[in-house]
């Protein structure tokens, strides 16, 4: 595979790095004195030197002071540690709530130097128009930001309504940009193994391309699906919750990527798969998936997740292989990224030691990006055209009266109905289909605080349809008030969760009139709004504005009654129609594990 994301093409250095590993050259930089993880052996190697030309590591060994020159920088590593630039093998910079140059000024000095991300957050809203958008976002920055065409716009088709479609035509097309590297997780994994023309059309027109599937199974079968999945070209899987699910992965040659986020914190489960065996650990890679913008604030990135792979017993050393060479073996980039050998992008993480594996100084081909925790690359402003700020298009007038839900025509005043509810769990992906009686009041059903049942709304957004589908949510602990959210896996519509008619109607008109966000409200008050109005996806600040907004949005849902962490990751799966067990798209409500619309009402006879 062609890598467009080194400063220079590799055939044009050759004589070049040849000359400098010789002396014959000198080089632009060389490091001194650094203990080496090497990643090809998973050894640490004392004392040894890095020399560096055109972007790429000319030499590595004892002594580089053949290399240098009298404009040689020299940088003295003595008492440093320094390993191969991290590389996220699956993220969606969109659950950042921050654009791709923004996101990369955060998650550079924490030594993340690229990234294997899927766009299909702005793509379900503004199509892969969007996607362009993004990518000239992220060129403003050294960050190499490698993209996964959206696979599955809708999610599921036939169960939600996006702002846009992608098909094998347009998948085909985009392998043709210089910034795709693959295919973005192929959630629709029930059309994979059923074989339907749209799946398989979407993964032959990446492989013809030759490029890199990734995939998302969701499902704890590990026999003839995952079979047929891997079989079908699936080259990796971020969807793993079980130990045994991502070794029975890791053993069909497919790789596990144990995923810790700011809500998805499978890590810890996953973790003995290795801990609790003797695996070669190759086919292993540690991602985030989505991470929200306090957490890269307060805790920081992949080198997070490194530490938090060593608190679960994971070896530095072989978590460092998990974000270096395995991610870049797994999208077959390992010639050029991931290693610290001669020849490759001079991506160099700089560490104060193997037991702390704080992030003291980033290099990106060559070039010193970070230091200190800060970048040191200035960054340029950035306009998004208008139709990209303006994606707010319901339709419909809302109010209170909306969120009536009436009764069934044979239910008297005050019987028990029994209806679906979404059982949504902290730090889960999956849910949980569970029954709830709710009484008859004034001809409608209620949300039911004392069993924890609120009422639940997608609206569309996008063409102004004014449809929508109405269920009911149980796990958010809330006594009062209402949220809206228009991030909304995978679509995006207009997703509204409350205890009350008034409330809900004025948290879905407040994100109508910013353009989109995450509201909470009570009493007829907003207490808590994220202004999202790129996509109703994204806002244009910086990471430690944005953390500082959602901090105070997260304090709003304590006012109100909830105790999980970061909920709104949770509450936006609610519509997600490619995860078991039951979901609520503007369509209706989706049992998920058979893939038809259900009723709200059980008739229990």
């Amino acid at each position: 595979m062609l890598n467009h994301f080194c400063k220079k093409p590799f055939w044009e250095c050759t004589q070049t790095l040849a000359a400098v590993a010789q002396g014959r050259q000198p080089a632009d930089t060389v490091i001194t004195g650094a203990r080496l993880v090497n990643v090809c052996t998973a050894e640490v190697q004392d004392d040894i030197d890095v020399a560096i030309a055109e972007g790429r590591i000319a030499y590595v060994g004892q002594s580089a002071a053949h290399c240098i020159g009298e404009n040689t920088r020299v940088i003295d590593a003595i008492g440093q540690v320094i390993a191969p630039g991290f590389l996220d093998g699956h993220i969606h910079v969109e659950s950042s709530m921050i654009g791709a140059g923004e996101y990369a000024r955060a998650v550079i000095p924490h030594g993340t130097v690229g990234i294997y991300w899927d766009p299909h957050e702005v793509c379900n809203v503004l199509g892969l128009e969007g996607v362009q958008v993004m990518m000239e976002d992220a060129a403003r920055t050294p960050l190499k930001a490698m993209v996964t065409t959206p696979s599955c716009v809708p999610a599921v088709p036939g169960f939600e309504d996006t702002g846009a479609a992608v098909g094998a035509a347009e998948i085909a097309d985009s392998m043709t940009w210089d910034g795709v590297v693959g295919l973005g997780e192929m959630m629709n994994f029930p059309g994979v193994l059923a074989g339907t023309d749209h799946a398989h059309g979407e993964v032959a027109a990446t492989l013809a391309a030759d490029k890199v599937v990734t995939g998302h199974y969701s499902i704890p079968e590990t026999d003839q699906g995952l079979n047929a999945y891997v079989a079908s070209g699936v080259r990796c899987c971020h969807e793993s919750t079980r130990a045994e699910d991502a070794l029975a992965k890791m053993r069909l040659g497919q790789y596990a990527q144990l995923r810790y986020g700011s809500a998805w914190l499978d890590l810890p489960n996953l973790a003995a798969a290795i801990t609790e065996t003797d695996i070669d650990t190759r086919f292993t890679n540690l991602i985030s998936d989505d991470t929200h913008p306090h957490t890269l604030v307060a805790n920081g990135h992949l080198d997070y997740i490194l530490r938090k792979a060593v608190e679960c017993g994971i070896d530095a050393v072989r978590a460092i292989q998990m974000m270096t060479i395995n991610t870049a073996t797994c999208f077959r980039m390992d010639n050029e990224l991931g290693s610290i050998t001669p020849g490759k992008c001079a991506d160099i993480v700089f560490l104060d030691n193997l037991e702390d594996l704080n992030v003291t100084r980033v290099l990106i081909d060559g070039d010193v990006v970070a230091e200190n925790g800060a970048c040191t690359f200035p960054l340029p402003p950035f306009e998004y055209p208008a139709w990209v700020t303006h994606s707010m298009h319901l339709g419909r007038a809302i109010a209170p009266e909306t969120f009536r839900v009436e009764a069934p025509t044979d239910a008297a005043e005050g019987d028990a109905v029994c209806v679906r509810v979404i059982e949504v769990l902290p730090g889960s992906v999956p849910d949980r289909e569970v029954r709830a009686a709710l009484t008859v009041t004034d001809g409608a059903l209620e949300s039911d605080l004392d069993q924890d049942v609120l009422k639940t709304f997608v609206f569309e957004r996008h063409h102004e349809t004014g449809t929508f589908g109405v269920g009911f949510t149980k796990g958010f602990g809330i006594k009062r008030g209402a949220m809206a959210s228009t991030v909304a896996h995978d679509a995006h519509n207009l997703l509204v969760v409350g205890t009350n008619d008034a409330d809900m109607a004025l948290a879905a008109n407040t994100l109508a009139e910013v353009g989109g966000g995450m509201v909470v409200v009570a009493d007829g008050e907003v207490l808590g709004l994220v202004e999202l109005p790129i996509a109703g996806l994204m806002n244009d600040l910086d990471a430690p504005a944005m953390s500082e907004k959602v901090h105070h949005l997260e304090k709003t849902w304590a006012e109100i009654g909830c105790t999980m962490p970061s909920p709104f990751m949770t509450m936006a799966l609610i519509p997600l129609a490619c995860l078991p067990e039951l979901r609520l798209t503007n369509r209706g409500l989706v049992d998920c594990t058979t893939f038809q619309f259900v009723d709200l009402v059980v008739d229990e006879n």
